[in-house]
């Protein structure tokens, strides 16, 4: 999960109303009698547990097991060293939030327990797109928890002086309706820094492109495929209507508080962002709308990066029956879908979507969730994103007037020197 999903969970907490969910006929007796008197540890990173959830899976878990649950809660700052440290001592956590990017750095030293038999319990109609980074080599080490990927945030407001009645349903649509905000107002169409990664990443996957390909036993960069090149060029007609900076990303300034001044038709981003927005201007809140990026075709949305949070077992647990007792609870659907409905993020199953029915950004984010992806889902790619990320160099290198494949050439050795970084 990334740094901005968290305030997703807040702020989505505050914006929806939240209703209770019924019981799914959990069986309260199993495994009280062995499991009495212990206690099981579980690291949730701050933000991730609504209140509502946390205090609903407490008890229905200690009402279960006779076990008591105790919840710590982490601070993404520096996580991912405070949990390498911690799955290679004696007594670790017994249960783990990790990012989904993550889990395949985690699974590869050995610290995660294989839950196989997990997904064969509960996970049968667990989402492929979401699930998909919780499975390394092959095996699944870590069960899918929620996502959450970018929408279109647009001010309703410049669309309606502009003359567009509808949303667009088709790329070449959504174009039309930027060009005519630009013809027929003074607002910049759409606020599009260069180095917007996370919504390049998602276009990638839109072509079918791969960022990295195996050359013999190592990974290397294959940012000089063609299919990376047309994403480019997708990208690099969406900031063809914006006057940010071309060597900025989203957070330089906060896009956010960029369309909180009210002069910008549209950005792309998290739904959490809108909260930035009203923040720095709370008027702005009855102008703000959202739509899920639209794709090529018509009712195929944009691709999009998924990002979001798994649960994980430690290897070195000692109680990883009753850490599974909880994964069973916690992941059931009536959680699950009070997690959604609770937190506003994309639930680990198409079917349990219904619960995001009142949060716009939410129903938003939705539909692109089944086709979405991540960054490569290899160990290797930790080091990749460390600042300067040669990507986003890539990125605003083209932006400036190189081809895709000059501007592929001109950060290759950098890439593939970070890929062959050990961890």
């Amino acid at each position: 999960m990334k740094r901005g999903l968290i305030a997703a969970t807040g702020v989505a907490a505050m914006l929806v109303s939240v209703a209770a969910c019924g019981s799914d006929g959990d069986d309260d007796k199993a495994g009280a009698d062995g499991f009495k008197g212990q206690t099981l540890t579980v690291w949730a990173m701050d933000g991730s547990t609504p209140d509502g959830w946390t205090k609903d899976v407490k008890a229905a878990f200690e009402k279960k097991t006779g076990a008591k649950l105790k919840l710590e809660i982490q601070q993404w700052n520096g996580i991912q060293q405070k949990v390498t440290t911690a799955l290679s001592e004696s007594d670790p956590p017994d249960v783990l939030e990790i990012g989904n990017t993550q889990t395949p750095s985690y699974a590869q030293t050995g610290g995660l327990a294989e839950l196989g038999d997990l997904k064969k319990s509960i996970g049968a109609d667990w989402a492929e797109s979401i699930n998909k980074s919780a499975v390394y080599d092959g095996k699944q080490y870590a069960a899918p928890w929620y996502a959450a990927n970018r929408v279109v945030l647009y001010n309703k407001k410049i669309w309606a002086e502009a003359g567009i009645k509808d949303t667009p349903k088709t790329r070449t649509e959504f174009f039309q309706d930027l060009d005519a905000i630009k013809k027929k107002t003074d607002a910049e169409p759409i606020y599009l820094p260069g180095q917007n990664w996370y919504f390049f990443d998602g276009l990638t996957i839109g072509t079918g492109a791969d960022l990295v390909r195996k050359d013999g036993d190592k990974w290397v960069s294959n940012l000089a495929d063609p299919k990376v090149g047309k994403a480019m060029d997708i990208y690099k007609q969406y900031q063809s209507f914006s006057k940010a900076p071309k060597d900025k990303d989203e957070a330089t300034p906060q896009q956010g508080e960029v369309f909180a001044k009210g002069k910008t038709g549209a950005f792309i981003g998290m739904g959490w962002e809108a909260g930035i927005a009203i923040k720095a201007n709370p008027k702005i809140e009855k102008d703000i709308g959202y739509f899920t990026i639209p794709g090529e075709a018509a009712g195929k949305p944009e691709g999009v990066f998924l990002g979001g949070s798994n649960l994980a077992v430690a290897a070195g647990s000692e109680k990883q029956e009753l850490a599974k007792e909880f994964l069973k609870i916690a992941l059931n659907d009536t959680y699950e879908g009070q997690l959604a409905k609770e937190g506003g993020v994309i639930p680990n199953k198409e079917s349990l979507q219904t619960q995001l029915k009142g949060n716009p950004a939410g129903q938003a984010a939705a539909p692109a969730a089944a086709t979405g992806g991540t960054t490569p889902l290899i160990p290797e790619w930790a080091a990749v994103e460390n600042a300067p990320n040669p990507i986003k160099t890539y990125m605003t290198a083209v932006l400036t007037g190189k081809s895709p494949a000059e501007a592929a050439k001109s950060v290759e050795g950098e890439l593939n020197k970070r890929l062959s970084q050990e961890r």
